[in-house]
């Protein structure tokens, strides 16, 4: 029993054909009840030959397809005319009827093929839909790992390169890991990007929850976008733990952003941290900060004041992830 009405289910859902032996017996099922049908309304109204056989019809063709449907009709016709349970007889009227009732029975029947197929073909491309997405997070992981591995190899040459140059190592290795985090977290998300909340947390992270305060309403940042903030928070995160507030036992980091017509803004606050006196020539960091957004067309504006950094950026946030970041590296 479970099996026929697995077969019926997959049959009506349109993700099998049913067999044969199984579509005629179910258009006989609907036949006979349509007949009991008409039966009934005979009692009422003995005029009444077709119309309770276009339901049996209709099931029998989404069921079993269009030729179960031509059968169904054809044999509905049959007993409409040669079935009487009135004392009228059949006459030119009731062929008539018959021949409206087959033509009513061949729009019906197109009707419900018509869907079944639109359904057959709409579950086909569903279905190639999803392999290909599966197939797409195949290539991603796999693409994934091997940059993975690529950034840990790279590393590690530059580090025996650089083993008797400890200053430059130390300017590089740096970098490469902070890309290298951001990448991991924009993979989380499938590749389209990540919250900046989350990209400021991994970056503030390591300098403790207490230092810092995030202050802003949650913005999703497009993967190429992120990357090139992430390079930003990256150096002003290193300079503060180095030179600003981070570097304090009491100082203190607000980071405050907000957008309108499509625009980030974003103020980067240090307090409680050594006054920078002296602010030497613009370092590689500094270009950084400068470049880094200009693909967005953005700007970064830094000042040393007394209370410590204070840094403001202004960027486009791109609807869709098409733009290219540019990039420079190093310290101020």
């Amino acid at each position: 029993m479970k099996r026929l009405i697995d077969e019926f289910w997959r049959g009506w859902q349109g993700t099998s054909h049913p067999s044969p032996i199984f579509s005629i017996g179910f258009a006989i099922c609907c036949l006979a009840l349509a007949t009991v049908a008409r039966w009934g309304l005979a009692q009422i109204r003995p005029d009444v030959f077709f119309t309770p056989y276009l339901p049996a019809v209709f099931f029998a063709t989404a069921l079993g397809g269009a030729r179960m449907g031509i059968v169904a009709a054809i044999a509905s016709g049959v007993l409409g005319v040669s079935l009487d349970f009135s004392d009228a007889r059949a006459d030119p009227a009731r062929l008539a009827l018959l021949l409206i009732y087959w033509v009513v029975c061949v729009f019906t029947i197109w009707g419900v093929a018509h869907y079944r197929s639109m359904v057959a073909q709409q579950r086909q491309i569903s279905k190639r839909l999803i392999q290909e997405e599966e197939y797409r997070k195949l290539l991603v992981d796999e693409l994934q790992h091997r940059l993975k591995n690529k950034a840990s190899t790279i590393h590690a040459v530059l580090h025996q390169v650089l083993l008797d140059q400890p200053q430059i190592w130390t300017g590089i290795d740096h970098r490469i890991r902070a890309l290298s985090a951001t990448d991991e977290l924009i993979a989380k998300v499938d590749g389209t990007g990540c919250d900046i909340r989350d990209l400021l947390r991994s970056e503030l992270g390591p300098y403790g929850h207490v230092r810092f305060t995030l202050n802003g309403n949650p913005l999703f940042l497009p993967a190429k976008l992120a990357v090139s903030l992430a390079l930003i928070f990256h150096e002003l995160a290193t300079n503060a733990g180095k030179y600003g507030a981070f570097s304090s036992a009491h100082g203190l980091l607000q980071v405050s952003w907000s957008v309108s017509d499509d625009r980030l803004n974003l103020t980067w606050d240090e307090t409680e941290g050594p006054a920078v006196d002296n602010v030497g020539a613009a370092g590689f960091g500094t270009k950084l900060l400068k470049s880094a957004l200009l693909s967005f067309d953005g700007k970064t504006e830094i000042a040393f004041l007394k209370t410590g950094v204070h840094c403001t950026l202004q960027c486009r946030v791109p609807r869709t992830d098409t733009v290219a970041p540019a990039f420079a590296g190093g310290h101020r």
